[in-house]
Formats: structure tokens, C-alpha cells, sequence
């Protein structure tokens, strides 16, 4: 005879630790297996894309930092992407390199803090503390580089808001090696720990099949098998002209999606030291375009990597100043639809595992 509890909603957030953000889960469970789940999102919604109707494209940029704003450089290029295929300009080659940088030591910074805070769920305080350590140094880079530290507004339409500043290119080469020295340490510290592999392995495990029909990307998709990765598969900027390789795993659980995000920071710093040593001396970080940006009429949507998968822009414009519509597809939003499918059964404990190893922000989720 199975004896059965009497089921109990539970509220999971919306303030709550270990979402990441302000989301809520709203539970039924049977004892400590969950039977339902349901995703209540909207806490930070802001209205970005309905705002940009009224704004001119130089003046959205600032919002596209609020989304992302963990890893805010792809958010600000995405956008820029768009409007400088709309209107066919030519980028210089300087400001192509400086972006790239940009983008990849955000991407580092990015996988840094959900290490450390993926950790932190499982109970381990030190590893966010040496997240934090390495993750302070590519901040404080990145300041140098635009004059803040999480929201950056650094990316224009036709290149770049300012230019590197003496001897910055320097202290972004000696980083590389001393990442690749810590990473090594973070994987000694944790990734052979019996706890964290049984809290791990085999938890939220999903199908290629499921991924696809999903929609998932980035490490999300790639967990899976799945070899894509738009800075390979459709490149954009300058990515054809490095050497990096898509990090794969086959598994499909959290644990995958752990060794796919440590590898990742490897293969960023392998971006990082060939855009270093190929950065052009000098040269415009500008091309030549109106003060006032008008995009042509007609229709633009562009994709690209970003740290926690792919994020496109759509923009329609009918010749104005301002977009007559734009449109984010934003990754975290997407990769957090399959989240009632792989709760449903788990004990209550896998939750937070399940959930943190999907890296959301839920300024991205909410729009």
C-alpha cells in the first residue's frame, strides 16, 4: 500500500536566494516530490521594447545594458549589429577588435559569477569569493575600457563609444594566463567533490530532441550534443578570424551544463589572446556616420552569441529616427520554458540545482 501525503502549494519567490533574480515558482508537491510547477515571471518588467519606439537608436543602447546586465557588452552589439546592417556600414577594423575583447572578457565575467553562485547554492561560500576575486579584475578592465562597471553604453552604430586607453591592451594579456592558473584551481576545488557530482549528475536531464523543440541555446543547447555556436556557425564582427572550438558535452544534465561553461571561459580566453596579439596599432574606432542615426526603411533581424545563449534583434523602421518597432529574442526567456517539464517528479532538493545550472537573468526573462 502507497501511502500519500496531502499536497501542499509552495511558493518558491519571488524574493528568494537562489533564483537569481526576482522569479517565483509556484509549487505543488506530494511529500518532497513536486507534482506541478508553474513559473510566475513580470517582476522586472520595464517595457524596453515598447520604450524604443520613442527613443532614437543611440539613445537605446543604455536599455539594452538593463537586460543582460550581468554580461551587458553582447546586448549593447546585438543592437548596434542591427542597425549597422540595415545600413550597410563598413565597421573599422580597431573598433571590430575592441569589441570582440569586450564582448569576451564580459562573457568570462559572466560564467565567473554562476560558478560562484551555483556553488553557493549547493552551500559552498569560498568559490564565490574567488568568482568574485577574478571576476573584480575583468570589471575594473572593462571601467578602464567604458567608464562602468555593469552597464556599460559602450558600443555605438559604426564602432565604439571610446578607444582603449594607454597600456590597457598590456594588463588585458597578462590576465589570460593568470585566469587559465585559477581556473585550474576552481576545478581542484570543486569539480571532483563527491557532493557537488551527486548534486549534480543526472539532475535535470534533457533530450537534444527536447532542446530543439524548446528552443534552447547556448551552453543550455550545446549540453546536449548539439555543436552550435553562432560566433562559429554564422559569424559576425571579426569571429572567422579566430581559432576556438564549440564546447560540447553529451550528457544533457546539470553537470554537463557546468563542464560546458568552464571550458567555455577557456576557449574565451583563447579568443581573448588572439585579438590581443592581432590588435591593430592604430586606426579609426569610428566610421563615418550622420550624428543623427536614421536607419533606411525595411526590416533587419540579426542573432548573436551571447553568455547565456543566442540573442537577436528585430528592428522595423520607416525611416525615422526612432525604430517603428523592435523585437529582442532574449535567451534566458526562452531556455526557462522547459523548467516545468524537468521539475515535475524531482524531489524538492534538485530544484535549486536544476534551475541554477540553467544561468537566467531575469532582466533578460522580463524585457
Amino acid at each position: 500500500m502507497v501511502q500519500r501525503t496531502e499536497e501542499i502549494l509552495l511558493n518558491v519567490g519571488p524574493q528568494h536566494p537562489s533564483t537569481h533574480g526576482v522569479f517565483r515558482l509556484v509549487l505543488t508537491i506530494d511529500g518532497e516530490v513536486i507534482t506541478h510547477a508553474k513559473p510566475v515571471i513580470g517582476y522586472l518588467h520595464r517595457g524596453t521594447e515598447k520604450l524604443a519606439e520613442d527613443l532614437q537608436y543611440t539613445q537605446i543602447i543604455p536599455y539594452t545594458d538593463r537586460m543582460d546586465y550581468i554580461s551587458a557588452m553582447p546586448n549593447n552589439y546585438v543592437l548596434v549589429h542591427a542597425v549597422e546592417t540595415m545600413m550597410d556600414i563598413e565597421i573599422p577594423e580597431r573598433a571590430e577588435y575592441l569589441r570582440v575583447l569586450a564582448m569576451e572578457l564580459n562573457r568570462v565575467a559572466s560564467h565567473l559569477l554562476w560558478w560562484g553562485t551555483f556553488i553557493l547554492d549547493f552551500g559552498a561560500t569560498s568559490p564565490l569569493l574567488y568568482a568574485f576575486r577574478e571576476r573584480e579584475m575583468i570589471l575594473n578592465l572593462l571601467n578602464e575600457l567604458s567608464g562602468a562597471r555593469l552597464t556599460y553604453n559602450y558600443m555605438r552604430v559604426g564602432g565604439v563609444k571610446w578607444d582603449a586607453p594607454e597600456g590597457w591592451i598590456e594588463k588585458v594579456r597578462d590576465f589570460v594566463p593568470y585566469m587559465r592558473k585559477m581556473l585550474k584551481g576552481y576545478h581542484q576545488l570543486v569539480s571532483g567533490n563527491e557532493i557537488f557530482l551527486h548534486r549534480t549528475k543526472g539532475v535535470g536531464t534533457y533530450s537534444q530532441e527536447d532542446a530543439i523543440n524548446y528552443s534552447l541555446s547556448g551552453v543550455n543547447l550545446r549540453s546536449t550534443g548539439v555543436k552550435w555556436d553562432l560566433r562559429k556557425d554564422e559569424p559576425y564582427s571579426i569571429y572567422d578570424r579566430f581559432d576556438f572550438n564549440i564546447v560540447t558535452r553529451d550528457a544533457g544534465d546539470a553537470h554537463a551544463r557546468y563542464e560546458c561553461r568552464l571550458e567555455e571561459v577557456e576557449e574565451s580566453l583563447k579568443i581573448i589572446e588572439q585579438a590581443v596579439e592581432q590588435f591593430p596599432k592604430d586606426g579609426p574606432i569610428m566610421a563615418k556616420v550622420p550624428k543623427i542615426i536614421k536607419a533606411p526603411k525595411g526590416e533587419s533581424y540579426v542573432r548573436i552569441e551571447a553568455a547565456r545563449g543566442e540573442i537577436g534583434c528585430y528592428i522595423a523602421s520607416d525611416g525615422k529616427k526612432e525604430p517603428y518597432r523592435l523585437k529582442f529574442r532574449r535567451p534566458s526567456f526562452y531556455n526557462l520554458q522547459i523548467l516545468p517539464k524537468l521539475l515535475v517528479g524531482q524531489n524538492i532538493s534538485n530544484l535549486i540545482a536544476i534551475l541554477g545550472a540553467f544561468d537566467i537573468v531575469l532582466g533578460e526573462v522580463d524585457g
